[in-house]
C-alpha cells in the first residue's frame, strides 16, 4: 500500500524549484507528489512504435482485375476513385437530429466511383458483387447503400464479379447507367459469355446431374450452393 506524506509536511520550496525548471513535463505540487510514488504524467514511452503497417494489396485481385477493365471501358472520359467512404460522398441533413444515419454511412464504402475529370463531381457508383453479396447480411447492407444513393440522386451500378469482362459491353452498361433515370442498375448478364444466377446475380458453374430424370445431362448451378439452389437447364431455370 502506498503511503503519501501529508501536504503540510511536503517542502513547498522544493515544489517551487521544480516549477521553475524549463521542462515540458507537468509541474506543480501534484505532479511532484505523483512522481515521488512512481507516476510520471509527462513521460511518453519512446521504446514502442505505432502498430501501423502497409497493406500488401490495396485492392483485392478481383477488384484490381475489374479496375483495369474499367479504365479501358471509360476511355479516359472519367476519373475512377476506388474504395470511397460514403461519408465523403454524402452528407446528412440536420446532423444533430440524424446522427444515427451519419453513423450508418461512416464505415461503409462504394467499390468504385466515377467522377467528372474536371470538377471531380461524383457521377456513378459501381459495386463489384462477388459471392459474398449473396449472404443475407451483405444483401441488407447492399440494400441500404442503394437507398442512400437513390435518396441523394446518384445512380449506382452493380456488376457481378467474374474471371473476365467484355470491355465494350461494360462500356455500354456504364453509358446506359449514366443516362438512365433508374437509381439502381444491375448488369443483366455476364460480361464474358458466362451465365449468372438469376437469383443471386453471381457466376454459375456447369455441372452434370447425378440423379433424377435428367441424370447425365449438363446444367448450370449457382456457385452459392447449397445456400442457393437455383439451376438453369438450357433456357429454363428452376429450383432443385
Amino acid at each position: 500500500m502506498i503511503s503519501l506524506i501529508g501536504i503540510d509536511q511536503f517542502p513547498i520550496d522544493h515544489c517551487a524549484q521544480m516549477s521553475k525548471k524549463k521542462t515540458t513535463e507537468p509541474v506543480g505540487c501534484l505532479a511532484v507528489l505523483l512522481k515521488l510514488v512512481g507516476i510520471d504524467l509527462g513521460r511518453v514511452p519512446t521504446d514502442k512504435t505505432l502498430p501501423f503497417h502497409l497493406r500488401d494489396n490495396f485492392l483485392s485481385p478481383a477488384e484490381l482485375s475489374f479496375y483495369h477493365v474499367l479504365l479501358q471501358s471509360i476511355r479516359g472520359e472519367y476519373t475512377v476513385c476506388s474504395k470511397v467512404n460514403l461519408s465523403d460522398v454524402f452528407f446528412v441533413s440536420r446532423p444533430n437530429e440524424n446522427q444515427g444515419y451519419r453513423n450508418k454511412i461512416d464505415r461503409k464504402h462504394v467499390d468504385f466511383l466515377l467522377c467528372d475529370s474536371k470538377t471531380m463531381q461524383p457521377l456513378l457508383g459501381i459495386e463489384l458483387d462477388d459471392a459474398s453479396h449473396a449472404k443475407k447480411k451483405r444483401q441488407e447492407r447492399d440494400q441500404f447503400v442503394d437507398q442512400v444513393f437513390a435518396a441523394a440522386g446518384l445512380p449506382i451500378l452493380h456488376v457481378p464479379a467474374t474471371r473476365g469482362y467484355n470491355v465494350s459491353e461494360l462500356s455500354e452498361i456504364i453509358r446506359s447507367s449514366l443516362q438512365s433515370k433508374k437509381p439502381v442498375t444491375r448488369a443483366p448478364k455476364a460480361l464474358n459469355g458466362e451465365r449468372f444466377c438469376p437469383k443471386c446475380q453471381i457466376p454459375m458453374v456447369q455441372r452434370i446431374a447425378s440423379k433424377g430424370m435428367k441424370k447425365g445431362q449438363p446444367f448450370w448451378g449457382c456457385t452459392n450452393y447449397p445456400d442457393c439452389r437455383e439451376t438453369v437447364w438450357g433456357d429454363d431455370s428452376s429450383a432443385v
